[in-house]
């Protein structure tokens, strides 16, 4: 399976130009106040509100909501080949996140923005039978540059992202989302990297907590065999 997560997520970031109601562009589909997956995976309560400017843009994998203040937010679900149960069977979940974090997401991180860092990670085992929740840092990688509140200093700006990784009926699920004060604040700022980790696993937590899954069809099961008479 090829993966480009993070990649995927900035080019549709940088096509994000589709209005909630410009159905015809997008490969999935507004349902109400819901995206719908083109794959029928899962549904998210749109995290935007047209008022505010926001928009929807999708491939067959990632959706990126944003709009025109502090939202910025992306979801990517892959469906695992063999390849990518094996690696997970034989490694755990808790390893197999990390590893999967390590050499998709953060490595695509790092061929855009070269001296992006992984700053912390946790893993939660009793969310979705074992959950990551990774930070990192982004020197001149935030997607909050064209808002009219954010000043050009100059100076190398670092973003901070926090990322959701967890697999559900075989999919694995990328969340990602800038932390906006960062970028937007900066000559006010003052959060710590403690309260900076905090407002991200809220957010993305609130932003989990809008999916709804698709249950996997149960198996056909197999006719019984009549008894043979003796």
């Amino acid at each position: 399976m090829r993966l480009r997560p993070v990649v995927l997520l900035f080019a549709v970031t940088a096509l994000a130009t589709s209005s909630l109601c410009a159905q015809t562009a997008l490969v999935g589909r507004v349902d109400g106040n819901r995206y719908v997956s083109p794959t029928g995976a899962y549904r998210i309560t749109i995290p935007v509100l047209p008022e505010l400017g926001g928009r929807i843009v999708d491939t067959p994998e990632v959706v990126t909501f944003e709009d025109d203040f502090n939202v910025h937010a992306s979801l990517a679900c892959f469906e695992m080949d063999a390849t990518q149960r094996w690696e997970q069977e034989t490694r755990g979940r808790r390893d197999y996140l990390i590893w999967f974090f390590t050499n998709f997401v953060q490595r695509d991180f790092q061929q855009r923005f070269p001296e992006a860092r992984v700053e912390s990670a946790k893993f939660i085992p009793g969310m979705e039978e074992g959950t990551l929740l990774a930070y990192n840092l982004l020197p001149n990688g935030t997607m909050f540059a064209n808002r009219p509140s954010f000043s050009d200093t100059g100076e190398v700006f670092v973003a901070k992202r926090g990322n959701l990784l967890f697999v559900r009926a075989g999919h694995v699920y990328v969340l990602s989302m800038e932390l906006a004060e960062r970028a937007l604040e900066r000559r006010t700022y003052a959060k710590t990297t403690e309260e900076e980790d905090e407002l991200l696993r809220r957010r993305l937590l609130e932003l989990y907590g809008r999916i709804s899954f698709t249950a996997p069809s149960s198996p056909v099961a197999a006719p019984a065999t009549a008894p043979t008479t003796p």
